[in-house]
């Protein structure tokens, strides 16, 4: 038993300088959170608040408009996950199922739309959004976001849809199934796991997502957390650090807590359908 533990020691040893590297700039900003304005910058910087301020939190929420923010995060992500669902779980059915012309062109098309990046496309999502009369409207966002993360979905999904045995569809034919049954009362119950692990990856694409945003949208009141965010800082004069500090924080702490609770399962997701 000594062995295993010397090497996992050893190995903690060696990955602990880029531990600390990774999680520096969480620490600046939970420590700047709730630092008493007049330390945030004092020379010589303190790393540790003489006083532990969760008033900073209140006063940011306040001061920021940062609520109706949250809920438009809330709003679009949410919108644009189950959008992207409804479209990705029938495509990647026929994708795994059934036989057509051109269905290993579309595979490889699914793997060469995520070579391309939001900043590329973004002038003429912004102009076909314009011709549609969009333009700082939240459903603009939930398109680019559906369209964006589409491919991603199919790709996940038919792959799990693969590993589930056509066994079980063929026995419900044999029982006068329909497609649309069979997808219903077979596919949708055994993949429900493959389904959930893709929600939470659009989902957390969709929350911190930033060009798109601040291309689209216009108003204040219609601006996402990234981008009211981000108004405490850009074109400014003077900067509350502790405000940009405390809202950063509350902008992270919903897909850190995402992330380390389904971390396992996010991770396998990746991989799934890979091995057969």
């Amino acid at each position: 038993m000594e062995h295993p533990v010397r090497k996992s020691l050893l190995m903690w040893l060696l990955l602990s300088p880029l531990v600390i590297l990774i999680l520096f700039p969480f620490a600046v900003m939970v420590s700047t959170a709730v630092k008493p304005r007049v330390e945030v910058l004092m020379y010589p910087p303190s790393w540790f608040p003489s006083e532990i301020r969760l008033q900073n939190f209140v006063d940011m929420w306040q001061a920021t408009r940062l609520g109706p923010a949250v809920m438009n995060s809330l709003l679009v992500s949410i919108a644009a996950t189950v959008l992207c669902l409804l479209v990705a779980i029938p495509a990647a059915y026929a994708a795994a199922r059934m036989e057509f012309t051109g269905r290993k062109l579309f595979r490889q098309f699914l793997l060469v739309t995520q070579m391309l990046s939001p900043i590329v496309l973004v002038l003429g999502i912004f102009r076909l959004m314009a011709k549609m009369g969009f333009v700082d409207q939240l459903p603009a966002l939930v398109l680019a976001y559906v369209a964006f993360n589409l491919a991603f979905s199919v790709w996940m999904l038919q792959a799990y849809f693969q590993t589930i045995p056509k066994e079980l569809e063929e026995a419900a034919t044999l029982d006068g199934a329909s497609t649309m049954q069979r997808m219903r009362l077979i596919f949708l119950p055994l993949a429900a796991p493959a389904i959930g692990i893709t929600a939470v990856f659009i989902f957390i694409y969709c929350w911190n997502e930033f060009v798109l945003a601040m291309t689209l949208l216009r108003s204040p009141e219609k601006s996402t957390l990234t981008l009211q965010t981000f108004s405490l800082v850009g074109g400014r004069y003077q900067v509350e650090w502790d405000h940009v500090m405390a809202a950063t924080l509350v902008a992270s702490v919903p897909v850190a807590a995402i992330f380390a609770l389904l971390q396992r399962s996010l991770v396998s997701g990746l991989t799934v359908g890979a091995v057969k």
